[in-house]
Parts: C-alpha cells; sequence; structure tokens
C-alpha cells in the first residue's frame, strides 16, 4: 500500500497515525507540507529513521522546492521523486491511502 501524508508534524498528528497503522512494507510518499518530516534535524526525524526498518519513504520534489528545502537537507534514505515517480508508486501499490 502506498501512504501519503500531507500535512505538517508540526501541526497535526497524520504522520503518527500512518506510521503507527502502516503495515511493514508499505511506502510512504510525503507530500505538500507533509515534507516538513523529511528535514534533518527535525522533531520527526528519529521517528522516520526508526519506522525506515518497516517502510520505504519518498518525498515529492516540487514540493520540497515550492518550500524551499533543499535535497542535501533531507533525511538520508527518503528517495526524492517527481511527479512521474508519485504515478509510478501509486501503479506500483494495490491501493493508496490519504492521510489528512
Amino acid at each position: 500500500m502506498l501512504h501519503t501524508v500531507n500535512k505538517s508534524p508540526f501541526e497535526k498528528n497524520s504522520l503518527d497515525t500512518c506510521l503507527r497503522l502502516a503495515k511493514p512494507g508499505s511506502a510512504i510518499l510525503l507530500i505538500e507540507d507533509g515534507v516538513y518530516a523529511a528535514i534533518r534535524g527535525s522533531q520527526a526525524e528519529e521517528r522516520i529513521n526508526d519506522a525506515m526498518s518497516k517502510h520505504s519513504f519518498y518525498a515529492l520534489g516540487p514540493d520540497l522546492k515550492s518550500r524551499g528545502l533543499e535535497n542535501d537537507k533531507i533525511l538520508q534514505g527518503i528517495e526524492i521523486v517527481d511527479y512521474d515517480g508519485f504515478v509510478r508508486l501509486a501503479a506500483e501499490n494495490d491501493s493508496v491511502q490519504s492521510w489528512l
């Protein structure tokens, strides 16, 4: 399953709920304000690093760019994808769960 998280982890608990309920092997794509969770040194870093052993993480590059976040500030292990990559992830997974 592909999980998309579009809310900042500093404003909503969408990321925490996703991490708690996602089954091992799931893909998690950070989009819109959800990309703030991908920043090195943030409050979400430890939670994401812990979850990387069970899930694959991705961040939408255009959303990073529109928020002024450079790729070198992103946690190691998070793959940055473009819109084509988003479509590929959606097609590769049986279903998509959006965490709003």
